[in-house]
């Protein structure tokens, strides 16, 4: 069975549940809760798994805290004989607007901590969706803004493109990073 590895970048904790720098667990609370599959506490994370037409998908949350996310996705990626090929990582982006997303098959880190210790362990190789958590901070405000949790109003905006993630979750696993993109990637424009 091809198995892929879906990670949602985040920290664990009550205190960053529902924070924008925890948007990639959110992402994968849903997808979780659509295919009715619960996460269980394991090494490095919190894991759910599922199939899709013959495919397994596991899903990761890791509890390394966002800046050593890396080590959670290597040790999964080898403890399931995952290929890089076969690895989204999901993560926020206060480049983005609040709700645009973009899905790339590899590149760098963008500032990201969490991506970048993933590079740092396993190299820029593996897909990766950024969703936009917006920047309307003041100066010297970033990690006020990315640990401050999302409002009502944003959700209204969000949630409709965490619907559309779980579609290329889907997508990613059943026809690949290259038609998922061309597919997905114009309705994350804001």
């Amino acid at each position: 069975m091809d198995k892929y590895l879906i990670c949602g970048l985040g920290n664990p904790g009550n205190e960053y549940q529902d924070t924008r720098h925890n948007t990639g667990f959110m992402i994968l609370d849903a997808f979780a809760k659509a295919s009715n599959i619960c996460f269980e506490d394991k090494r490095y994370g919190f894991v759910a798994e599922t199939s899709i037409k013959g495919r397994k998908i596991i899903l990761l949350k890791p509890t390394t805290f966002m800046n050593l996310s890396g080590n959670a996705v290597r040790y999964w990626l080898n403890k399931e004989n995952i290929d890089q090929s076969r690895l989204l990582v999901i993560s926020d982006d206060i480049a983005l607007p609040l709700g645009a997303f973009r899905l790339k098959s590899s590149g760098s880190n963008g500032g990201h901590n969490g991506l970048g210790n993933i590079q740092q362990l396993i190299g820029q190789n593996y897909a990766r969706l950024r969703m936009g958590i917006g920047n309307e901070y003041p100066k010297g405000g970033q990690i006020d803004w990315v640990l401050g949790h999302y409002s009502e109003d944003d959700m209204k905006v969000l949630q409709p493109s965490i619907d559309i993630v779980c579609e290329i979750i889907k997508s990613f696993a059943l026809a690949g990073i290259d038609i998922t993109m061309n597919q997905f990637n114009k309705l994350g424009k804001k």
